[in-house]
């Protein structure tokens, strides 16, 4: 036995408080005992793919290419600033064109039907998780259906937008087509958000899909659909095939950043949702309502339903 002096409220010359404990030679931990030790402190590993993984993935990525690191609110900002310069700037260039005569017209308004709705899309990595990212990223958006209905109601003037962007030249064509596209735009990006597969194909198929189709409808689209004279095959099945590739990059392209987990399901939706947004786009009523509005609703209806 040893006995060991234990006195907690006296100094050590009172009396002292013998306490008597057994004896044992202290033994060092044995190497199974520290491995067991470390094991059970440190986590196991996440399986590949897993969403903690993808989330950490996506982080690293963000940190790259966020231009103010952390800081949520600046850091939409600025990624929305930047997002409207690049879509300014790409009206211009498009504009540009016309006026060196570089395209007609028609491919033109088509061209920039495809890029100023797509190149947002690809900015969309840039906002932070925030609650206001997604009002943010739909900044460029609002900002152009204000300007749309300005000048679809005449208090603006701007005779070259109307000249590129209109069919027939009148300013009030405005309040249909391109308010359409814009405000579907601007929904998608504001309410789906990023981590939707609903707003891909919604955004895809109106833009890459119903673009495409009417560039390769005028050039080779010589077979017209008996159910509307208007519409060719080939408009048609270009439609399906380029909504269809724009949905499956776009699904690749947010899996890579963690938004979205990428799977053949997905994939075969994106092909329905195709499919069905290119027979809409040729039946007559397209023409009458506007495939600026008929595209995304039934993008919308359809990836709600199978997406």
């Amino acid at each position: 036995m040893r006995c060991l002096n234990v006195h907690p409220f006296s100094p050590a010359s009172s009396f002292p408080l013998y306490t008597c404990l057994p004896s044992r030679p202290l033994r060092s931990p044995t190497r199974t005992a520290l491995t067991a030790s470390s094991s059970s402190s440190v986590p196991p590993s996440l399986p590949r793919g897993s969403t903690a993984g993808r989330s950490r993935r996506a982080t690293m990525m963000a940190a790259v290419i966020s231009p103010v690191g952390s800081s949520g609110l600046v850091q939409d900002l600025v990624s929305s600033a930047v997002t409207t310069g690049v879509a300014h700037g790409l009206f211009h260039f498009f504009h540009g064109l016309v006026e060196r005569g570089f395209c007609d017209l028609k491919l033109n308004r088509k061209l920039m039907h495809i890029t100023i709705g797509m190149v947002p899309l690809l900015f969309w990595p840039l906002f932070s998780s925030g609650r206001y990212a997604p009002f943010l990223a739909a900044l460029p958006s609002g900002i152009n259906i204000i300007r749309t209905l300005l000048l679809g109601l005449g208090i603006r003037k701007n005779e070259a937008v109307v000249k590129i962007l209109s069919r027939s030249g009148d300013q009030r064509e405005f309040l249909k087509a391109p308010l359409y596209y814009v405000t579907a735009i601007a929904l998608a990006t504001s309410v789906l958000w990023r981590t939707s597969p609903i707003a891909i194909a919604l955004i895809c198929n109106l833009c890459a899909g119903d673009g495409v189709a009417d560039i390769v409808g005028r050039r080779v689209g010589k077979e017209k659909l008996p159910y509307n004279p208007n519409k060719s095959y080939a408009g048609s099945i270009a439609m399906a095939v380029a909504g269809f590739l724009a949905s499956v990059g776009c699904m690749h392209y947010f899996h890579t950043f963690g938004f979205i987990e990428e799977s053949w399901r997905m994939t075969f939706g994106f092909l329905v949702v195709s499919v069905a947004t290119a027979l809409v786009e040729s039946h007559p009523i397209s023409t009458e309502l506007d495939d600026n509005l008929t595209v995304p609703l039934v993008s919308f209806l359809v990836g709600s339903l199978i997406l």
